[in-house]
């Protein structure tokens, strides 16, 4: 997940002061650091900028490398003298000029933990193009190579990229920062017994003889929607723009859990616009990818952990598919920016699953993701800079600022603007949001200005005491957040007092909830219960080994806050076949706690590690201090 880039306006801020109600001005008028500048890349676009690639790579199962070439077009700004590139651990073999033949020169600058290596390229007035003739290490962080045992089908390996935040130059020499777009094609030779998909349209359907594929994405994109699958991978289609990709063994699963991925299209393009992208597919990935989904245009790259039999958990789908505007069509500038991608992306997914769904169904979702942010708040502590909407991420890893902060506390804020102005406007704003910033990227002060101009301005006595400034560049979650009830959730706390006050569990009660009402059942029992306690909620309910894999995670959770030890044989085999990390974090971290708990999640880490992808295994080698 993830991109980059602009302009800040302080005078902003100054303007808002007179009707939103704050006092404060913004950070940066007295922080020396450029919240618009994109301090996770080394390119410079405002010199030489990239306009469109194409790419030749052959994935190499025996050796796990990608190599070819990445041929970019590019444009030349203020007299340049050189582009500079992004890479981490490519082996760069040689480069071209305007497709001459001839080598030239170049310099690969010394290695940064977190940035990688500064590639810098000459060149001249006549430079029109730069063809990088490279190889990606086996130990590329973007690109997991797994072995056949480590799929579904147990055939054949499995390639599978993932480049948000800022690995996708560790598989693509590229300007590595969301506020660079550029358009695409693409050639990948693979095996000619698998099937290989990117972030496009024009996917293929069915394996070729050839082991060749041809790729274009005429839509300008940033670097870290570049994605790559290669496998045995199999498609079913849902309707005429819209199907499902999985391993043989999983699509028609996938292809019945997702059966309402064409409904979700129509109520998008309802609510804020037409489509853009042509075609939207979703590929089912093999367990270790670490997250939820990934955006990719055209192609969203998703968790086998969504599939649970019932259609509970589409709403990653209705997510994923609301990025289409918030963030691939209308994008982050930089990563301090990311709320404008996520928290508008969860808006935007509640009520695609409201107009599907219904409201309360709805409602329960959202009322999870507050449950999750007041949750994330207590562990960050109400002043940590990170609980703020606009980040200040320069000289760390963007990674770091990519929890649930954006997510949940944009959404609450955007929910928050609804409420103040109406649905109606609300809509009419967000519609034309989306379609002037089309194929942009941008700013959180540039959504101010937006903001203030287009709905505040029209609307100043509803804005008084909104304090958008708080919002987005203060800590904590300020007093007049939304409160979300959710009425389905009121037979479950009932459930909830019964149990504690009476040890009463009503299996009829329960036998038609949904994830979401277990969700909540399970998070809002008392932190502390006893091992009976525990004997009787699991002989009753058998969480343990649940199929569900948020039901499982939610309740191994509980368990080992309590030490309860009869989950440990179920949690290992759960945390040695999902690689989600919002799942993995929780429960190592739990574990991590204890000196037995300790012990514990090493043993299990050391067999699981290897299936894990490196996005994963780096936050937990640090956890474990390795």
């Amino acid at each position: 997940m993830n991109k980059i880039i602009t302009t800040t306006f302080f005078v902003i801020i100054i303007c808002l002061i007179g009707y939103v109600g704050t006092k404060k001005t913004h950070p940066q008028k007295n922080n020396s650091t450029d919240m618009s500048h994109d301090y996770n890349s080394y390119a410079q676009p405002e010199n030489a900028v990239v306009k469109h690639l194409s790419l030749n790579l052959n994935a190499d199962f025996e050796k796990n490398i990608l190599s070819g070439y990445a041929n970019w077009q590019i444009e030349r700004v203020n007299n340049a003298n050189e582009i500079i590139f992004d890479t981490h651990d490519l082996t760069i073999e040689k480069i071209t000029l305007n497709d001459d033949s001839t080598t030239t020169n170049f310099e690969l600058k010394s290695v940064d933990k977190i940035l990688g290596s500064a590639l810098h390229i000459p060149i001249s007035s006549t430079t029109k193009s730069v063809k990088i003739f490279y190889h990606t290490s086996p130990n590329a962080a973007a690109v997991q190579w797994l072995k056949p045992e480590q799929t579904a089908g147990k055939k054949q390996p499995f390639l599978f990229t993932q480049s948000e935040a800022i690995l996708a130059r560790t598989w693509i020499p590229c300007e590595d920062g969301p506020g660079v777009r550029f358009t695409y094609d693409a050639t990948i030779h693979c095996p000619k017994n698998l099937m290989a998909v990117m972030s496009v349209a024009d996917n293929p359907q069915s394996i070729n003889a050839s082991g060749e594929y041809h790729y274009a994405q005429p839509k300008p994109i940033p670097s870290y929607l570049m994605a790559l699958a290669i496998g045995e991978i199999a498609f079913k289609k849902i309707n005429e723009r819209c199907g499902v990709y999985a391993e043989l063994p999983m699509v028609d699963k996938v292809a019945w859990e997702f059966a309402d991925m064409g409904k979700m299209v129509d109520v998008a393009e309802n609510l804020y616009g037409s489509y853009a992208w042509g075609r939207y597919d979703v590929i089912v990935l093999p367990p270790s990818f670490p997250f939820g989904g990934m955006e990719n245009p055209c192609l969203t790259f998703a968790t086998p952990t969504v599939i649970a039999g019932d259609r509970s958990l589409v709403s990653l789908v209705a997510h994923e598919l609301a990025h289409s505007w918030s963030g691939n069509l209308c994008t982050n500038a930089t990563w301090n920016d990311f709320w404008l991608n996520e928290g508008f992306t969860m808006y935007f997914q509640f009520r695609i699953m409201e107009a599907l769904y219904g409201k309360d169904y709805s409602d329960m979702e959202a009322n999870l993701c507050v449950q999750d942010l007041q949750n994330t708040l207590k562990d960050f502590g109400e002043k940590n800079p990170d609980t703020k909407l606009k980040l200040d991420l320069k000289g760390r890893n963007p990674d770091d600022g990519m929890n649930d902060i954006a997510y949940n506390k944009g959404y609450l804020f955007l929910r928050l603007m609804e409420e103040t102005v109406g649905r109606e406007k609300w809509d009419l704003f967000l519609k034309s949001w989306f379609t002037e910033h089309a194929f942009q990227s941008v700013t959180t002060e540039e959504f101010v200005d937006f903001l203030n101009n287009n709905l505040i301005q029209s609307n100043k006595e509803k804005f008084t005491k909104v304090n958008i400034n708080e919002w987005i560049y203060e800590t904590g979650l300020p007093a007049n957040a939304p409160i979300i009830n959710a009425s389905r959730f009121v037979a479950i706390d009932l459930q909830i007092k019964n149990f504690t006050t009476k040890n009463e569990l009503d299996k009829n009660a329960t036998a038609k909830w949904s994830t979401h009402e277990w969700l909540h059942f399970i998070n809002n029992l008392p932190e502390k219960l006893s091992q009976k306690q525990l004997d009787d909620l699991d002989a009753a309910y058998h969480f343990t080994g649940n199929n569900n894999c948020e039901i499982a995670d939610a309740w191994y959770y509980l368990c080992l806050k309590n030490n309860y030890t009869k989950i440990n044989s179920a949690m290992e085999k759960f945390l040695c076949t999902v690689g989600r990390r919002k799942f993995l974090l929780p429960l190592y971290g739990e574990m991590n706690k204890t000196e037995s708990g300790k012990k514990l999640a090493k043993q299990i880490y050391a067999k699981a590690r290897g299936g894990y992808h490196s996005v994963s295994q780096q936050t937990l080698d640090e956890m474990f201090g390795k």
